[in-house]
This record gives C-alpha cells, sequence and structure tokens, in this order.
C-alpha cells in the first residue's frame, strides 16, 4: 500500500489537531444555543455519511463534550474504482433515520465536499426529519467552484482539486486504513 502513495496532503498529527480544534468550536456552538434556551439540555445528533466519514467521526465523537446520538446515512456518489462524482443516491438498506428529528440539534458530519451534490441531498433529508437545527461538517472540501459555493458551517481542511484516500477514504474500498490523508500514484488510479 505505501508504494501506491503518491504523497501524503495531511499527516495524521494534523488531522488529530484539527479534530480536536473543530469538536471544540462545535461544542461552544451548541453550548451557545443550549445557554439560550434552557429548557434544552446540551444535547446533539450527529449523522455520519457512511462509509467515508467513519473514521473522521469516530475521533470528533470522542471529542465532543456532551451527549450525543448517532444515526447513520449511507449516500453512493463514488461507485468502485471511479475518482468523479457519478451523482449522488441514498442507499436505503444502510441509512437507519428516525423518521422525525423534531426538537433535535443535528450535525451532519461527511468526509469530502466536491460537487456538493451529496451533501445537498443529505441536508435536505435531514431538513424533511424537522430538526430543532441543523448544522453541517465536513472533513475536506476541495478548492473547486461546487464546493466552494456550497454551504457547509464546519471545514476542517480546504484541499487543491485533487483525488485523495486515506482516513477514511477509499479507492475502490482500498487505502481507508491509512492514517493519513494521501495522492495516489498516477498507474495506481489508472491501471
Amino acid at each position: 500500500m505505501e508504494r501506491d502513495i503518491d504523497r501524503v496532503l495531511i499527516d495524521r498529527n494534523a488531522i488529530a489537531q484539527r479534530v480536536n480544534e473543530l469538536a471544540a468550536e462545535i461544542a461552544d456552538e451548541l453550548a451557545a444555543e443550549a445557554d439560550a434556551d434552557a429548557a434544552t439540555p446540551l444535547e446533539v445528533t450527529l449523522v455520519p455519511i457512511l462509509t467515508g466519514s467513519f473514521m473522521f467521526v469516530a475521533d470528533l465523537m470522542r471529542c465532543l463534550p456532551m451527549r450525543m446520538q448517532i444515526h447513520m446515512m449511507s449516500i453512493t456518489s463514488y461507485p468502485g474504482r471511479s475518482t468523479a462524482s457519478r451523482g449522488a443516491s441514498v442507499v436505503a438498506g444502510l441509512t437507519r433515520l428516525p423518521e422525525s428529528l423534531a426538537g433535535l440539534h443535528v450535525l451532519l458530519i461527511d468526509d469530502i465536499l466536491d460537487s456538493g451534490q451529496t451533501l445537498q441531498l443529505a441536508t435536505q433529508t435531514l431538513r424533511d426529519r424537522n430538526p430543532a437545527s441543523l448544522r453541517t461538517c465536513v472533513l475536506l472540501r476541495k478548492q473547486r467552484e461546487d464546493a466552494m459555493h456550497t454551504p457547509v458551517d464546519y471545514v476542517a481542511f480546504d484541499i487543491p482539486d485533487e483525488f485523495v484516500v486515506g482516513y477514511g477514504l477509499d479507492f475502490d474500498d482500498y487505502y481507508r486504513n491509512l492514517p493519513d490523508i494521501v495522492t495516489l500514484k498516477r498507474e495506481v488510479v489508472e491501471a
């Protein structure tokens, strides 16, 4: 696997530091919201988009000092060996959302924002369930027009418009276990 890597874009130490900073920022904003409404305890419902965000959400949730629930959502947009989005669609069998999110503060978490289609579909699906509030968080946002114009509340890293793997992100279901976010050698992607 190591021989397939072209370069490390974001190393594991930078990821860990940024996840801690991001968790503190999210916790502060949620605490301020809870203080404004004393009847509401500090609690958040996490909705990670599977499968790419699982490492990110696991690290992020360990840093959030509050009660929480977690409900998974699966959306596919990069089937198989694709390195470009093919359009987003909800995978019904893997999505476990309650019919109503009324009264809940929801944090939608995704691995990467590139076309914006996945985040827009997930956001609308959650808004239809009437949460008290809905925030969005992405690990990576590509520096491309679609991504930069898609509203998102929290971004861990802005990256160049390159195909990346590691820290949960994959290519044909491989490389998720890499602890760093990396680019692959051209011959690996083209093989």
